[in-house]
């Protein structure tokens, strides 16, 4: 657990962080999100004092940080940046073994160790005596997650990790931390200005204002339905209501049938209406108009069964027919699906949702006030 007391930093007469409390739950991904300059990334760096504090304390499992050598303390932790910060003169092996052979491992257990985290963050072991300037930036980027891992830190620290990456290679990123998180279950504190990125990861996110104030932390759906205050609200967006669908699954969504076509039987067929053209395995290749004969219309996402409702509401606005193809874990076409029936389920889930919350504060007054009778 990390816990920041009254943490105040001061550059020259400027406040980055204004008197700072918080608590990073062990075990878990604590997400700091903000715009530019509002000390993010100096609470980050505050943890492991490559930043030091004006004022206040951090404590991390007990002890504060102050108190011990900065270098220990460094060592200690899992430290990710931006720019994944590799050693370009040492081989991608040699770059995973940093810390612990500055831990005093023998560079032959170093070794072994950095090639199991090769597979552990999804990279091929051919790729361990390759230098840096050799890697594309995502296997950079999954190098550097595997150095911060060699020494089994108990406590990560990400900094806007994968902000330098291409949008596809930053979700692949993005579903691999994920991935670990699940399998090694560190605490994780990873900063953003990416509100999206921020509501993927972060099972607690902190939302941080202009001058270093602590906004409002919360989970990401309580984020989203209840800002704190207006700053939290804009910087959330206008949008957070379609974010907010991403926290309910498909359950209950009605799925209905379509007309489908062979693929190898386009040219020449006869259509009422628009049409899913799929392959030999039953796979959407897209879809078919009587306005376009002949032509496979491409566009429009595609959602998986038992995905959120978001993907389903994506697939269906993104669709050039207006109904969203469904498929299921195989990539076989299943159904189609239209925005009014996804919007309405979501009103239906979003309903249950704060009956829900509703009755569980009706009890824990209820159980409070059987307590305190009891006590009288």
């Amino acid at each position: 657990m990390i816990e920041f007391r009254e943490v105040t930093k001061v550059y020259g007469g400027a406040t980055a962080v204004d008197r700072l409390s918080l608590t990073v739950p062990r075990g878990h991904i604590t997400v700091f999100v903000g715009p530019s300059g509002c000390g993010k990334t100096t609470s980050l760096r505050m943890v492991n004092r490559m930043v030091e504090p004006s004022s206040g304390t951090i404590i991390v499992d007990g002890q504060d940080v102050s108190s011990l050598p900065a270098a220990k303390l460094r060592r200690s932790m899992g430290y990710v940046m931006q720019a994944a910060g590799l050693m370009p003169h040492r081989t991608v092996v040699d770059n995973i073994a940093t810390v612990p052979r500055l831990n005093g491992v023998s560079r032959r257990s170093a070794r072994a160790r950095a090639r199991e985290l090769l597979d552990v963050v999804g990279l091929p072991q051919a790729l361990a005596g390759r230098y840096p300037a050799q890697l594309s930036g995502g296997q950079q980027q999954r190098v550097g997650v595997a150095r911060a891992l060699a020494a089994d830190p108990p406590v990560l620290l990400m900094d806007e990790p994968f902000s330098a990456v291409d949008p596809v290679v930053r979700h692949e990123l993005q579903q691999e931390l994920l991935r670990l998180q699940r399998e090694l279950g560190k605490t994780i504190v990873f900063v953003t200005h990416d509100i999206d990125e921020a509501v993927l990861l972060g099972e607690r996110i902190a939302v941080f204002a202009v001058g270093g104030r602590l906004a409002q932390v919360a989970g990401p759906e309580e984020i989203l339905r209840a800002p704190a205050d207006d700053f939290v609200a804009g910087f959330v967006g206008r949008d957070r209501g379609f974010r907010h669908l991403g926290f309910y699954d498909d359950a209950g969504l009605a799925v209905d049938g379509a007309e489908t076509l062979l693929k190898s039987g386009l040219s020449g067929a006869r259509l009422a209406g628009w049409t899913v053209v799929v392959d030999d395995a039953g796979r959407p290749a897209g879809w078919a108009s009587p306005a376009a004969p002949g032509t496979l219309v491409s566009g429009g996402s595609l959602h998986r069964a038992g995905a959120s409702l978001r993907t389903a509401l994506d697939a269906a606005l993104s669709s050039p027919s207006g109904r969203g193809v469904v498929i299921d874990d195989d990539g076989r076409f299943v159904g189609t699906v239209g925005a009014a029936a996804v919007i309405a389920q979501a009103d239906r889930r979003r309903a249950d949702a704060q009956r829900e919350r509703a009755e569980s504060r009706a009890g824990s007054r209820a159980g409070a006030e059987t307590m305190a009778g009891g006590a009288s």
